[in-house]
């Protein structure tokens, strides 16, 4: 059991493209403090870090991790070239193949099937018919994490048990009413942040679109988080905020582990494990 306590703890995992590598600082935060879980939840790019911690839930396993993200590049994930956009135009229904995940999955890895990791882990993709979360806690685990990453247009959906799934964060960003249904009476919510208030809207369309679906993401939680049942005790580690990077930009993660392995143990030093409640970073505020 988790740090003396009788509830089932869960690690929820949260999607948000590049800004995952936030996770690694949380994570090692945790480690260093001797705070572990019995099971372990992801959507989205949190799918791929509570999938890997579920193997080597251990701080050794937590500097590995980070090992992997500090060697990752946007390229190993998203090879977008003049190539691929002209495809794209012409006749697919998605960017690029989905070859760098399934290759980090088989990996690096230490097991193949979700059943065989040390912790129970709950992978969470979206039924991309029905709009429906599908929780995938057996079977071939690269398979279900191509599912549960492969963001419409970007990636092709994935059919698995007779179902076309795509990423977990459409039905679930941050998948906590999933950790509750696997039996989790405590939870760590490992969010990966969003762009707060800015003073002025991002510069260009995508910049743009990508803040509001931070935005959005943002509110889900808070909406996932109000409707718990009163016996669940959750703590929210608090996101970096202001965060002024792109979920498709690789190039700040020492930075983004760094700040966010520092503010957790701060936050963890003021008690953030001794309440329940949402920490003043998730909630809609200026900054100067």
């Amino acid at each position: 059991m988790s740090e003396g306590t009788e509830k089932k703890t869960a690690f929820v995992f949260a999607g948000g493209g590049s800004l995952g590598s936030i996770q690694v600082g949380m994570l090692q935060a945790l480690a260093a403090n001797g705070i572990t879980a019995d099971m372990v939840v992801g959507s989205s790019v949190g799918a791929l870090n509570a999938a890997y911690y579920a193997g080597a839930p251990s701080a050794a396993g937590v500097e590995r991790l980070a090992k992997i993200w500090l060697g990752m590049r946007r390229r190993d994930i998203f090879p977008v070239s003049w190539r691929t956009m002209l495809t794209f135009l012409g006749r697919r229904d998605f960017l690029v193949p989905a070859d760098g995940i399934r290759r980090l999955a088989e990996t690096l890895l230490p097991y193949r099937d979700l059943q065989d990791a040390k912790l129970p882990v709950h992978v969470v993709a979206t039924d991309l018919l029905s709009g429906e979360p599908v929780v995938l806690s057996t079977g071939s685990a690269a398979q279900a994490l191509v599912a549960s990453t492969a963001f419409p247009a970007a990636f092709a959906p994935v059919m698995l048990d007779h179902r076309w799934l795509a990423d977990g964060a459409i039905a679930s960003n941050t998948p906590v009413s999933v950790a509750v249904e696997q039996g989790a009476r405590r939870l760590i919510v490992l969010p990966t942040g969003y762009a707060c208030a800015l003073q002025r809207p991002p510069r260009g369309a995508i910049g743009c679109a990508l803040h509001a679906l931070t935005l959005l993401i943002a509110r889900q939680l808070l909406h996932e988080l109000s409707r718990l049942p009163p016996d669940v005790e959750f703590h929210v580690a608090p996101p970096l905020c202001p965060l002024l990077i792109s979920p498709y930009d690789f190039s700040a993660t020492a930075d983004l582990i760094s700040r966010s392995a520092a503010s957790t143990q701060a936050w963890i030093a003021d008690g953030g494990l001794a309440w329940r409640g949402i920490p003043t970073e998730m909630t809609a505020r200026k900054h100067a």
